[in-house]
């Protein structure tokens, strides 16, 4: 997950001039052997912790907008005044230090106690007394915890069918199938945290039916849970395709703790595996099973991996990676079976294969939704508030379908950041503290030593630019959607994502406009 920084810098505890302190911009140092960073905002001062509580990604490379710091691996989002996690990936809150000026120096001080949990003012909304999260995955178990730290004290009930509980789903592809992250990394809450929290948390049970004038749900065990609001975070599940063979014990998907288990299981005694699909999951396997030393080849339909979502010069720089590390891509491909030994190709080709691992693609878990008769388009549709066509229901994650101000259209987004501050979005609106959802979408894709970071929102036929040099591994590319930058994937340049971030979060077309000038010229 990345490690704690080397105390470098200046030593904060005896004081730095004011002068040596930038403007708006983290300074790297160190006070009572703890790394800091130190941001001034004209007269006032503020020390956090140097490290994100996510994947201790380093802040001090990070950007300050606003009151916050973002955190330049993957966005993670921190009040400078409080270290309170704002916004996702990070879950917990950064420490903070004491700071006091004295004529033209400033010095970092003792580690300030965490605040307590806020109380909700009276005039706060009809606050719930029985609040119920519909998924524990990346966008309920975010709201869950939300709900605490905005001072709700009323009763929160989560309902998960995937144990353990809450986990960090985006690894489960990446380091963990690879061999190189524990499970300590992997799992996010366990049982004391929500018995702490005073969370009723519900597992191995299914959500199976919803009564939107009742007010209640019904589990597979058969329970009724009754609700004053409600938050489906049902998420997706993978596609398996209609193929013969496609059912058979070595053809694994990958969604769940569960699923990574068994393909590592699966892989102890195997040789070669063949990834059926060329989506962002199929790929990360690819490269993970690689770091097994196992022989991968890929097949796709597609003409070029990724090539629809990210173009066909992005996608044939991943390629390459791949094909670097000894990967084997069989491109244009249709599948005609699944057999126990072998994959087999329209044309007669037939690939050995010990495990087979299905790639291409998830569906929103919307059924539930539909059977209670709520508006269902591609995913649940809800307002800008995240609000579905029922009263007192939200959806967020893989199956809300929601208007994305900056295109003028709706998205549905599967990507784990967003679905967290979907669940923080959610969370903070059932209390009357809500505001329209607008972060920008943003995920991160692992191939070896090379990590892609896009942040916003493009279609396929989205015209591409590419400033810099991909194959340099230094690299922004734009994607513009009738004229206007709707997103950019950036290779080596985690300032850089980070500034087109907070530029499409404020809507600042112009100064888009200028931050690609300013890449432009240097690339």
């Amino acid at each position: 997950m990345g490690q704690a920084p080397e105390l470098t810098g200046p030593d904060m505890s005896a004081g730095i001039e004011i002068s040596r302190i930038p403007e708006n911009i983290p300074l790297l140092g160190h006070a009572n052997g703890a790394a800091v960073i130190l941001v001034r905002k004209g007269s006032t001062f503020h020390a956090l912790g140097a490290t994100c509580s996510h994947y201790s990604g380093p802040l001090a490379e990070g950007l300050v907008v606003g009151e916050t710091v973002r955190c330049p691996w993957h966005h993670a989002c921190f009040d400078l005044r409080t270290g309170e996690a704002l916004g996702g990936p990070a879950l917990d809150p950064i420490p903070c230090y004491e700071v006091t000026r004295r004529d033209d120096r400033v010095s970092v001080g003792a580690k300030k106690p965490q605040a307590p949990l806020p109380t909700l003012p009276q005039s706060s909304a009809k606050i719930a007394t029985k609040i119920v999260i519909a998924g524990a995955g990346a966008a309920g178990a975010a709201a869950a915890e939300k709900l605490r730290r905005l001072g709700y004290v009323g009763a929160i009930t989560l309902i998960g069918n995937e144990m353990p509980g809450p986990v960090d789903r985006p690894n489960l592809s990446k380091d963990f199938l690879a061999g190189k992250a524990p499970m300590e990394w992997v799992t996010l809450r366990d049982d004391a945290f929500y018995e702490k929290l005073g969370i009723e948390f519900i597992k191995a049970d299914k959500v199976i039916g919803l009564d939107p004038k009742g007010k209640s749900i019904k589990l597979e065990s058969g329970r009724t849970v009754p609700y004053d609001k409600l938050l489906l975070a049902t998420g997706s599940e993978p596609v398996r395709l209609p193929i013969d063979g496609a059912t058979l014990p070595h053809v694994k998907t990958l969604r769940t703790l569960a699923d990574a288990q068994a393909i590592i299981a699966a892989s102890a005694n195997s040789r070669r595996v063949v990834v059926i699909g060329s989506s962002f999951i199929g790929l990360e396997v690819a490269a993970s099973l690689r770091a097994r030393n196992l022989e991968v080849d890929v097949v796709s339909r597609d003409s070029v991996p990724l090539g629809n979502i990210l173009g066909a010069q992005v996608g044939g720089f991943v390629q390459k990676l791949h094909e670097e590390k000894g990967v084997r891509f069989h491109l244009g491909a249709r599948l005609r079976a699944i057999h126990a030994d072998a994959v087999e190709l329209e044309g007669g080709v037939r690939l050995a294969a010990d495990v087979v691992v299905l790639g291409v693609g998830v569906k929103p878990r919307t059924e539930l939704a539909q059977r209670a008769g709520l508006t269902v388009d591609n995913g649940v549709v809800v307002d800008s508030q995240l609000r579905t066509s029922a009263p007192d229901v939200w959806a967020a994650g893989d199956i809300a379908r929601y208007p994305e101000s900056r295109l003028g259209t709706h998205v549905r987004i599967e990507h784990w950041a967003a679905a967290e501050r979907q669940g923080q979005s959610v969370a903070a609106d059932m209390l009357g503290l809500g505001r329209p959802f607008n972060d920008v979408p943003f995920f991160w894709s692992a191939h070896y030593d090379v990590t892609l970071s896009y942040v916003g929102h493009a279609g396929g036929d989205a015209e591409t630019e590419v400033l810099g040099s991909l194959e340099k591994r230094d690299a922004a590319v734009v994607y513009r959607v009738g004229g206007n930058v709707a997103a950019v994937l950036t290779v080596g340049r985690d300032q850089q994502s980070l500034e087109i971030e907070a530029a499409l979060e404020s809507k600042d077309w112009g100064g888009i406009d200028a931050l690609l000038r300013e890449f432009a010229s240097g690339s």
